[in-house]
């Protein structure tokens, strides 16, 4: 979940290109855009899928795009990326409906990406219950080293390296005991950050703080730049993987 400057939004909010019907021989990746999202939150994440080794034909999906977000329209995709966006509770009560064939979709194959809210709406209250575990916020748990939910910073040890990543009140993952996904990153208090998990025949992938962020992210926020791209390329890597 995140908030972002009023100039950002201002330069986004107005997007004049409908997305073209996909083109065949390419995977399909699908990008949330919508009242569940803020205007940048989705462009990072397709800039970040575009820019990975996979061959993406990335498209949005939402209630005003050319593509809705239908059982139909996943059946036919590689992949859903939910962005970032505001608040939870708000943010799933326009994606309720999905939560069956988004279940369906990855139990079948298919790849769900989270991003700070996606990553929350991949637990279970409320939820896609798509993890096996829940979600909570990193500023509440004993020791996090972020306290509020501005725009800021946040520490990470991803695979063994640490980064810096952009943060905004981002969730940390509860992974019950016995589970068998793999914990990508965590904060420095040992919450977990990003993970991979899967699920049915699909696979999970979420990460808390936001590795997509673009430059103008950082900026907008009086922010050093703390580029982290090959952080949300690895996210999607372990996606894919299997």
């Amino acid at each position: 979940m995140r908030s972002i400057g009023i100039r950002r939004a201002l330069r986004r909010v107005f997007r004049p290109e409908k997305a073209p019907p996909p083109r065949t021989g390419r995977p399909l990746a699908l990008v949330y855009r919508g009242p569940a999202s803020i205007p940048g939150c989705s462009e990072a994440v397709a800039g970040l899928l575009e820019a990975s080794r996979w061959g993406f034909d990335v498209r949005y999906t939402g209630p005003h795009e050319e593509i809705p977000l239908t059982a139909e329209a996943l059946a036919g995709a590689a992949v859903y990326a939910q962005p970032g966006g505001g608040d939870l509770a708000r943010g799933y009560r326009h994606l309720r409906r999905l939560r069956g064939p988004l279940r369906d979709f990855v139990a079948r194959g298919g790849r769900y990406l989270g991003f700070c809210l996606g990553g929350y709406l991949a637990g279970a209250t409320p939820g896609f219950a798509l993890l096996p575990g829940d979600t909570d916020q990193y500023i509440v748990t004993p020791g996090a080293t972020v306290e509020g939910e501005e725009d800021t910073l946040v520490d990470v040890r991803w695979r063994g390296r640490n980064r810096s990543v952009f943060f905004q009140d981002g969730p940390c993952f509860l992974l019950e005991p016995g589970n068998e996904a793999t914990v990508l990153a965590t904060y420095p208090n040992g919450a977990v950050a990003a993970l991979v998990t899967p699920y049915g025949a699909g696979r999970v992938a979420v990460v808390g703080p936001h590795p997509e962020a673009t430059d103008d992210w950082f900026s907008d926020a009086g922010l050093p730049v703390r580029q982290a791209q090959d952080l949300g390329l690895d996210l999607v890597d372990a996606a894919m993987a299997g």
